[in-house]
Order: C-alpha cells, then structure tokens, then sequence
C-alpha cells in the first residue's frame, strides 16, 4: 500500500485530504507541525509528502531541511501543498528538492489525489 505523510496544522484540512486519500487506497499519516513531521517521516517512511508551509513550532521549509539532510529522508518525493503563492515562498524551497508546488485553494482534493498519483506513477 502507497504510504502518504500529510503535515498540515489545519485540522480541518488534513483530515479532508486523509479522508481523500483513503478512499483512494492510500495509507495515510498525519502531523500537525514540521517538528511532528520531521518524527513522523523518520518512523512512517512515506512515498510521498504533502508538506504545508505555514504552520507553528516549525515551519515547512525548516522541516524539510531536515528531512533532506538525513539518509531516510533524502529521495522521498514531496509536493508543497499551502496557500503561500510560489513568490512568497523560502527562496531555498526549490534546492531541497520539492517535486511539485500546489496552491489549495486552485485544486480540489480530488485533483491533488490525482497529482500524486501522477508523481508516483500510479494513474
């Protein structure tokens, strides 16, 4: 079963795309924060990452330094999921090897299901 790893800190939001997700046939895993996020890809070791960039304790683009400099997080593709448009981002976000860069509110969630499995080649 494809493993997805959702750090969102909108309750309300990650449980949507959980719901999503499941419905599709995903295993899915949910952190709150980037700190939560960074323990949960190290123990979860997701094939995908839907990482949003505002959130408190640690941001996204912190988390996903983190998640890069380590072995078990180097080669795991991620999708930036926020509603941050892409000038507003981290400059670095680009360099830690993010696979797409999705606004929310330009997608439903069916159509983010459909991006990662386009990412994962599972369309």
């Amino acid at each position: 079963m494809t493993k997805i790893a959702i750090i969102e800190d909108d309750a309300v939001i990650s449980q949507m795309y959980r719901m999503k997700f499941e419905a599709d046939g995903f295993d899915v895993q949910v952190a709150s924060n980037g700190k939560s996020g960074v323990a949960l890809v190290e123990s979860f070791k997701p094939d995908m990452i839907l990482l949003d960039l505002q959130m408190p304790e640690m941001n996204g683009a912190d988390a996903l330094e983190i998640i890069r400099k380590n072995e078990w997080g180097k080669n795991i593709p991620v999708i930036v999921l926020t509603n941050l448009g892409e000038e507003e981002a981290p400059k670095h976000l680009r360099s830690l090897g993010i696979h797409s860069y999705i606004v929310k509110a330009n997608l439903t969630p069916r159509q983010v299901v459909s991006r990662v499995k386009d990412a994962l080649n599972l369309a």
